[in-house]
C-alpha cells in the first residue's frame, strides 16, 4: 500500500479532522470546492462521482484543508448512497468546527440518466 492509500483508509474523523483556531473576530466566508468526490453505491458497487462545494462562516475554527481532503477521501472505497455521505460528511464537519453558518452542495454526475443535488444549509436544517 502506498502512503497516500495508506493515510487514506486509516483516516479517523474524530482524531484526524484537524481543526485550527480562527484568529479573526468578524464574520467571513470560505468556499472550499472538492470537485472529486467519490463513493460506491451500495446496491451495485459501481463508483458515484460528485463535486462538493462546502461554505461556512467560521465562528471559534477553520478546517485544516489537507485533514479535509483526506476524510473526503477516505469515502472512496465505501458503499455509501449519496444521501448518507452527503449527511455524513456535513454533520461532521458542522459539529467538529460548530460554525457559524454552513452549507453543503453535493453535485453528483448523472448515472443511468439520472442527475442527483443534494443540499444541507444550516439556516434551513430543521425547518421543514
Amino acid at each position: 500500500m502506498k502512503y497516500g492509500e495508506k493515510s487514506i483508509s486509516e483516516f479517523d474523523p474524530a482524531k484526524d479532522l484537524e481543526i485550527w483556531p480562527n484568529n479573526h473576530s468578524k464574520s467571513y466566508k470560505i468556499s472550499i470546492t472538492l470537485p472529486e468526490f467519490t463513493c460506491l453505491c451500495p446496491r451495485s458497487g459501481y463508483p458515484d462521482f460528485a463535486r462538493l462545494t462546502l461554505e461556512y462562516v467560521p465562528d471559534k475554527w477553520v478546517v485544516e484543508l489537507k485533514a479535509l481532503k483526506l476524510y473526503i477521501n477516505s469515502f472512496r472505497n465505501r458503499y455509501i448512497s449519496h444521501e448518507d455521505s452527503v449527511n455524513e460528511i456535513y454533520d461532521t464537519i458542522f459539529d467538529r468546527l460548530k460554525p457559524k453558518w454552513m452549507k453543503l452542495v453535493a453535485d453528483f454526475n448523472p448515472r443511468g440518466n439520472v442527475h442527483t443535488v443534494i443540499e444541507i444549509d444550516s439556516e434551513t436544517v430543521g425547518r421543514f
